[in-house]
């Protein structure tokens, strides 16, 4: 018994010290540098930091002073002095870090943000991909394809892309997958659309009807007045932050569109059978419309941030 704790009691001390030792990563086999912790020689390969783009370095939880990485949308290295990330290269060129209510940008567009109870959701429609004409069905290809209203792209650049669920989805079924949403965003499920209802007023029953369902939180979302809505666009306050917008739709039978100014469609990543969940804001209502569709529908689509 004495011998085993012996020996219990080398393999503690062995194991401690390696976890504090300096460690060498050298082509030529040497020790490390009695002054580094780490020490990495070679003739024939360099070293590389941790490589992300601007949003990423953005979400970094606390980074150390001190941290580095290589920003890949400026292609510069950049450095955290405790508050900001400073570029090694371009003085003056900082990244401050990012917060619900700051823009992001994805495929090249600035996209609005917003707090809604203990979730953070986009505040613009998404409107990423290449036009297809309403006519065809979206296909499971390395391109993101998107429809526009009337096969306009000008209706894409106010109101956003539509999207059948399967494209939107990138052709999985996992509800809450990123989709075509950012790094960092996912498509949001039946359930997180509930809780955001409720965190603006919905009691849970009323979240799980279908239908018209609660009071004003339709209202809460709509962006108020008719620049973008048909009168009446009764009550609409968003005091939500969301700024829904009336996208229409385009239609699964045909591939017509109808409806712009009139209605919002949202999808959500959850099914219903073959169908899926979806969001509808009207002109005319005060509530949200929670029902199913075939997902052949071309409907709006927000991304919220995981």
């Amino acid at each position: 018994m004495k011998k085993v704790k012996v020996l219990l009691m080398t393999i503690i001390l062995i194991v401690s010290h390696s976890l504090i030792a300096q460690i060498a990563m050298n082509a030529d086999g040497s020790s490390p540098d009695g002054s580094a912790m780490l020490d990495v020689k070679s003739n024939n390969k360099g070293l590389l930091l941790p490589r992300m783009n601007t949003y990423q370095m953005s979400l970094i939880t606390n980074p150390a002073t001190g941290l580095l990485v290589f920003n890949t949308d400026s292609s510069d290295f950049f450095g955290f002095d405790g508050n900001n990330w400073i570029s090694f290269w371009n003085t003056g060129d900082t990244i401050t870090i990012w917060a619900c209510g700051d823009p992001i940008t994805y495929g090249g567009q600035n996209y609005s943000t917003v707090q809604i109870g203990t979730q953070c959701w986009m505040a613009e429609n998404l409107n990423i991909g290449t036009r297809i004409d309403g006519t065809a069905n979206q296909t499971d290809n390395p391109t993101i394809e998107k429809y526009c209203y009337t096969n306009s792209n000008a209706y894409c650049d106010t109101y956003g892309g539509l999207y059948q669920w399967n494209e939107m989805m990138q052709y999985v079924t996992t509800e809450g997958t990123q989709g075509i949403c950012p790094t960092a965003w996912h498509l949001p499920s039946d359930a997180e659309w509930k809780t955001m209802e409720m965190d603006l007023g919905m009691t849970q029953s009323q979240a799980d009807a279908t239908d018209w369902r609660g009071t004003d939180e339709g209202a809460k979302l709509k962006e108020p007045g008719t620049t973008h809505w048909s009168s009446p666009n009764t009550g609409a306050s968003n005091s939500s932050g969301f700024t829904g917008l009336p996208g229409g739709y385009r239609i699964a039978s045909n591939g017509l569109f109808d409806q712009l100014t009139n209605v919002a469609y949202f999808w959500s990543s959850s099914v219903n059978g073959s169908d899926a969940w979806y969001r509808h804001l009207y002109t005319s209502y005060t509530q949200v419309m929670r029902n199913a569709d075939p997902k052949a529908y071309g409907y709006s689509v927000r991304c919220v941030q995981d």
